[in-house]
């Protein structure tokens, strides 16, 4: 009983130490950014859907979740914060939406097997990154007007990278997959 008790105290210390950690390669990753209007390009989507395909999707979320709720709280993580505002007031801004897909997309990305081919892979990191675009432009449009150009200021300039990011994730996903048994 005594052993029982001590594997799932070392399991819950090893998920809240990887949660802990993805939130900051998160929180780095948001930091690496091609400025855009009104939304920036940054590594986070890559890094989302890594925490899917590495993490599976209780560990995924749990640590997407806690990146959100460190910048709701004001910790400067997301791409543009300090610089354009902190907390809640930054959240609710043009970003929301992207944000808030981070959560579909890690879940969907979780969904890839180890026994996927690739073609299957690629299907699935394109409909998971596709939730946070259709979230994003959904509120940016909400936000901004739909009498604006959404697709051409929330997707359209990102749309090459995300292929490239995808591409390089379906290569490697047979790999980042495997992680989910030592986790």
């Amino acid at each position: 009983m005594e052993l029982i008790k001590q594997n799932t105290q070392n399991k819950l210390v090893k998920s809240l130490l990887l949660i802990f950690v993805g939130s900051l390669i998160l929180t780095i990753s948001a930091k690496i950014k091609i400025p855009f209007y009104p939304v920036p390009m940054t590594m986070q989507t890559f890094v989302v859907l890594f925490l899917g395909l590495s993490f599976g999707y209780k560990i995924a979320l749990a640590t997407v979740s806690l990146y959100l709720l460190e910048g709701i709280l004001g910790f400067p993580v997301f791409s543009n914060s300090p610089e354009k505002g902190v907390g809640l007031a930054y959240f609710t801004g043009p970003t929301m939406g992207y944000l808030i897909g981070f959560l579909s997309a890690c879940y969907l990305a979780s969904l890839v097997k180890i026994s996927d081919n690739y073609f299957l892979v690629f299907a699935k990191l394109i409909l998971s990154v596709s939730t946070i675009y259709i979230l994003g432009v959904m509120w940016l449009g909400t936000l901004i007007g739909w009498d604006k150009p959404v697709l051409e200021l929330g997707v359209m300039p990102f749309l090459i990278a995300e292929f490239f990011k995808i591409c390089l994730l379906t290569v490697i996903s047979q790999k980042v997959v495997k992680l989910r048994k030592v986790i």
